[in-house]
């Protein structure tokens, strides 16, 4: 059983085994193929139309199919490779282990964004960006600049504990976990994280920057607490909404997983702690 472990707690062969296969997914092209999978669907996802990725109740069910797809690619170059999270209520700080030169690389250069150390470095020569914007080929952070502050362990538990997951009108206006989590009302969590990175985190392109994995890794490790702490309150909606994914419908690009497929996470991994 896959065990994802908080990144603040990964031995160096860990993050040695993680950065290795990530690379090796980016040497083969598979890498970018789930940058532009994200791309398309932030582009597609709409409050008013069609929405599966994004600003919909099956932002949670869709990211964790996204962060499976991944990790099985990892396995497939080390199986012992599991998806670290990032757990930014704690590790707060640009000096955090995670933007270490010998994990993720720290912020990027003033002038333009370019991260300059670490294995993800345009110097290094393996991690050229080529699902891009611009004509810019190299990795963009500005840590702390657009927002200074990352979500604090408070505000993460005033948004678990809401007892609805989701309610119409179903997007980006709606009360509930779900769009809290997301952050499109409220504190704040998940695209304060993004913007916070800055660089490519903060585009539709967001995984084009290895640390998207360990950002969703925590959302994901998020959802499941709420599950625990609300036993009694379940996906929703249930049947019969336009331009949703219902907790029996098929999600895109796969379809042939269902939000109720996906449920319970542990058929597939657990987290070092609960």
């Amino acid at each position: 059983m896959t065990v994802r472990k908080n990144q603040a707690l990964l031995t160096a062969d860990e993050k040695r085994r993680f950065v290795a296969a990530a690379l090796e997914l980016k040497r083969s092209g598979r890498y970018d193929a789930f940058v532009t999978t994200h791309n398309a669907f932030i582009i597609g996802d709409s409050d008013n139309g069609e929405r599966v990725g994004h600003r919909s109740p099956s932002f949670l069910p869709w990211h964790r199919r996204f962060l499976l797809e991944f990790e099985r690619a990892l396995q497939e170059v080390d199986a012992s490779v599991a998806l670290p999270y990032w757990d930014w209520s704690t590790d707060r700080s640009i000096r955090s282990s995670l933007w270490a030169p010998d994990f993720l690389g720290g912020t990027g250069r003033s002038r333009d964004g370019q991260v300059m150390d670490g294995p993800f470095a345009a110097s290094t020569g393996n991690w050229a960006i080529n699902v891009r914007a611009d004509g810019r080929t190299f990795l963009r952070r500005a840590l702390g600049s657009a927002v200074r502050e990352l979500p604090t362990r408070a505000e993460v538990e005033s948004v678990l504990a809401m007892p609805t997951y989701d309610m119409a009108p179903w997007n980006s206006a709606s009360d509930g976990f779900r769009n809290h989590l997301e952050g499109w009302r409220g504190v704040n969590l998940h695209n304060r994280v993004h913007v916070w990175v800055g660089g490519h985190m903060a585009t539709g392109m967001s995984p084009n920057d290895p640390v998207f994995w360990l950002h969703h890794a925590y959302i994901d490790k998020l959802w499941a607490d709420w599950q625990r702490r609300h036993p009694g309150s379940g996906y929703v909606p249930t049947a019969g909404t336009p331009n949703v994914v219902d907790l029996n419908d098929t999600m895109k690009p796969w379809n042939d997983v269902r939000p109720a497929d996906l449920l319970d996470h542990t058929a597939h991994y657990t987290f070092d702690a609960a």
